[in-house]
């Protein structure tokens, strides 16, 4: 009686093992786990393995990245995950690569952009908004810019801001979008050298 108790006892843990195991295998790998297997891609330049790893646009994005390796990450929050780095200054704010994770793949890499004209990066800003794309903001745009420009939320129905151009300043330039009711000066820092990015938004009202 007692060996058949034991027989059954060990036959329920191999069964709650077996289980466990099989669960752990459909799981779907951790983001930076995932992040981090394609950053390795990029850095052997091997386009075919990174193309297992993530869709075709983010491959295309990732392969097109003009400045050196970030130097630390993957740092994950949730399914997002940043490359940063540490010894070069780049323009915008997400200062790397970040990657969109979800399960098995990245499904969208930004990167910090090299811009040569600061109508480019103004422009680039308002169309990240217009999207609802903060991570595309924070390409061109430091993280206090793309706060002030995402506090009220872009109204579809609304008529979209024109553009006016841009003029220099003693600092940079400043360019210039009006709306019904005023005006928002996006003010562009960096060199044609460096690349541009948005720094600070000024507003007015008529």
């Amino acid at each position: 009686m007692r060996s058949k108790f034991l027989l059954g006892v060990a036959a329920t843990a191999c069964a709650a093992l077996l289980l466990h195991s099989q669960a752990a295998a459909a799981a779907p790998p951790k983001p930076a786990k995932v992040a981090g297997q394609l950053f390795k891609a990029w850095l052997a330049d091997d386009p075919a393995a990174a193309a297992a790893l993530a869709s075709p646009a983010a491959v295309k994005t990732l392969f097109a990245y003009t400045f050196r390796a970030p130097d630390t990450g993957p740092h994950c929050t949730g399914g997002v995950c940043d490359f940063r780095h540490t010894s070069v200054t780049v323009p915008g704010g997400l200062n790397g690569i970040r990657m969109i994770v979800s399960g098995s793949k990245v499904t969208r890499v930004y990167t910090s952009r090299h811009l040569t004209k600061p109508s480019a990066a103004a422009k680039w800003l308002y169309g990240a908004y217009q999207r609802g794309d903060r991570h595309a903001a924070l390409e061109v745009a430091s993280t206090g810019a793309v706060k002030q420009q995402f506090k009220v939320k872009y109204d579809p129905n609304s008529t979209p801001h024109q553009f006016m151009g841009c003029s220099k300043e003693p600092k940079g330039y400043v360019c210039h979008w009006y709306y019904e009711g005023g005006s928002v000066g996006m003010h562009v820092r960096g060199t044609k050298a460096r690349g541009y990015h948005v720094s600070f938004l000024t507003y007015v009202a008529d």
